[in-house]
């Protein structure tokens, strides 16, 4: 039983608890966010959201270019870097007032967070044994939804004091926790940087069409999470007759799902073959939940809260079987000193998707009434019938000029 909940011990279970220990932070803070810097920085809801716009703009732009630092840094000092700047602009955010200073935070925050992530990103795909990389990739993401659940009941707690200081301290917690996680980070085992590295072309992936081919498949397969977050509460709200408490019950029911499921959906996750298939499922895992959610618009009572819980349950397979194809993918397919420049790439893609997809999917599943989600669907169907043949082209292609190892895709069928 304790080797289901633990990661093997060492370097593997280092990150899980260093995942869970940055998530309490995020959870904490997004939680009270918005009513921090209504009510302590004093925006408006307008200015808040043009604030988070630029934010996603700056991802688009910014998502390679940091990627390849990383890659030239180091994926450990890049992470360190990232993450002490990024506790930084969290203590700058109760000296701001108004939008200017609010946006000059936000933007800095932002860039900081993107170069951490890619340094993770950098550092655990060099330093985790091929053998049981995925599986401790889902070890940490597990434990990162279990920090958000405690990070989230923190903020809660924070909320409910209804002061200032409440909602300051709710920022500093994350300040302080970047801190600590800078310094866990720094004390981890040093992964040398190949010297290829300082050779590569930053903006040489683009050029790779079959791996932005297969970045485009998963920012449309990760529509479900706009599904999920955004689209699934309205068309409940407006269009059955569930209950709106019944709508906590469907994120906890995520949420569990995420923690306890998340390992075990890697079973098959370490070859490109298994991934492939993965990453199937997961495209018809939605294409299935979008009927279902239609038919919940002309269900009663119980049954419609039954029929958005069975949306929910295929929705977050999704997440499960995306998620593990994904950290394989990400992590084999580029080539090893050039993983930030990839993950950048990968990420710009998904942050285009990011941006189409809640009003396009909020459109086709609202304002219809409700036969656009059999065009979502079809969209899905769609994303998981091109996923062997964009496999295939991938497999076949050398990576930014460099050839493919024929062992890395020895096991594709």
């Amino acid at each position: 039983m304790v080797t289901r909940i633990l990661p093997p011990a060492g370097l593997a279970r280092s990150l899980a608890l260093q995942s869970a220990l940055i998530a309490v932070g995020s959870g904490t803070f997004l939680t009270g966010s918005v009513v921090f810097f209504t009510h302590v920085v004093g925006l408006s809801p307008v200015q808040i959201g043009v604030g988070f716009s630029l934010v996603g703009f700056v991802g688009l732009v910014g998502s390679l270019p940091l990627g390849h630092l990383a890659d030239r840094l180091g994926g450990k000092r890049a992470w360190v870097i990232g993450a002490v700047a990024e506790a930084a602009c969290f203590a700058c955010y109760p000296l701001a007032r108004g939008f200017w200073s609010f946006l000059a935070v936000l933007l800095a925050a932002s860039v900081a967070d993107l170069l951490a992530g890619a340094g993770r990103h950098v550092y655990v795909a060099a330093a985790l044994p091929q053998e049981s990389r995925v599986r401790s990739m889902a070890f940490m993401r597990a434990y990162l939804n279990i920090g958000f659940t405690v990070g989230a009941g923190l903020g809660a707690v924070a909320l409910a004091f209804d002061s200032t200081a409440a909602l300051v301290a709710m920022v500093l917690i994350n300040a302080v926790g970047l801190l600590v996680n800078a310094l866990v980070v720094s004390r981890m085992p040093r992964v040398t940087v190949p010297a290829a590295t300082r050779e590569a072309r930053p903006f040489g992936v683009l050029t790779d069409r079959p791996y932005l081919a297969l970045s485009t498949v998963f920012a449309v397969i990760w529509w479900h999470g706009l599904i999920f977050t955004e689209v699934l509460p309205l068309w409940a709200i407006t269009h059955t007759d569930a209950p709106k408490p019944a709508l906590g019950a469907l994120f906890a029911l995520n949420t569990v799902m995420a923690v306890l499921l998340q390992v075990p959906a890697t079973r098959t996750a370490d070859t490109i073959a298994g991934s492939t298939r993965l990453l199937r499922w997961a495209g018809l895992a939605t294409a299935v939940a979008c009927p279902v959610l239609a038919l919940s618009g002309r269900t009663h009572g119980w049954v419609t809260v039954a029929v958005l819980a069975l949306a929910v349950v295929l929705t977050t397979a999704t997440e499960l079987w995306a998620s593990a194809a994904q950290w394989l993918f990400t992590t084999e397919i580029p080539p090893a000193d050039q993983r930030g420049a990839y993950s950048g790439a990968a990420r710009t893609v998904g942050s285009v998707g990011r941006m189409v997809g809640p009003a396009a999917l909020t459109f086709l599943a609202i304002q219809t009434g409700g036969w656009g989600w059999w065009v979502i669907a079809g969209v899905f169907v769609g994303a998981a019938a091109v996923t062997g043949p964009v496999l295939g082209w991938v497999t076949r292609t050398p990576r930014n000029g460099q050839p493919v190892p024929e062992s890395t895709f020895a096991t594709t069928g």
